[in-house]
């Protein structure tokens, strides 16, 4: 069957927001229980500064608040994170990066460089193979 739409658990992770500076823009921690992969989808709308770039990490733990959260090591990603940031020429683009790591508790980081103007930024978090299907509709 060609359903994706059971199969996953979308989640915002960084609300649409419009970076003016050079300020972290740090997302909602997401819980994995009860699903067995995540994927980190950033977005970029139209970013007003040609040199800014915008540099993506990702930590994780199991603590629910991540007060014990580490930086993720590369091997526990699927692709790179130099792949998924982006720079001021990259306006209207997508990324991903997926988690493939044994902690409960994981969120996204970008970081902007150079940014002195707009810069239109959101994250999905897309949870998937969940161990109880069909996933929650509208996701809740």
């Amino acid at each position: 069957m060609r359903d994706l739409m059971n199969h996953i658990h979308p989640i915002t992770a960084i609300q649409p927001t419009r970076a003016t500076d050079n300020t972290a823009l740090v997302s909602a921690i997401i819980d994995t229980a009860g699903f067995n992969s995540l994927t980190f989808v950033p977005m970029v709308g139209t970013v007003a500064t040609a040199g800014a770039a915008f540099a993506v990490t990702v930590e994780h733990g199991d603590a629910a608040d991540l007060s014990d959260a580490v930086a993720v090591p590369a091997d526990q990603l699927l692709g790179t994170l130099g792949l998924a940031g982006f720079t001021g020429a990259d306006d209207g683009e997508t990324r991903k990066l997926g988690y493939v790591g044994y902690r409960q508790f994981v969120r996204l980081r970008i970081t902007p460089t150079g940014n002195a103007g707009n810069a239109d930024v959101g994250v999905l978090a897309v949870l998937g193979h969940p161990a109880h299907m069909p996933t929650a509709n509208p996701p809740a």
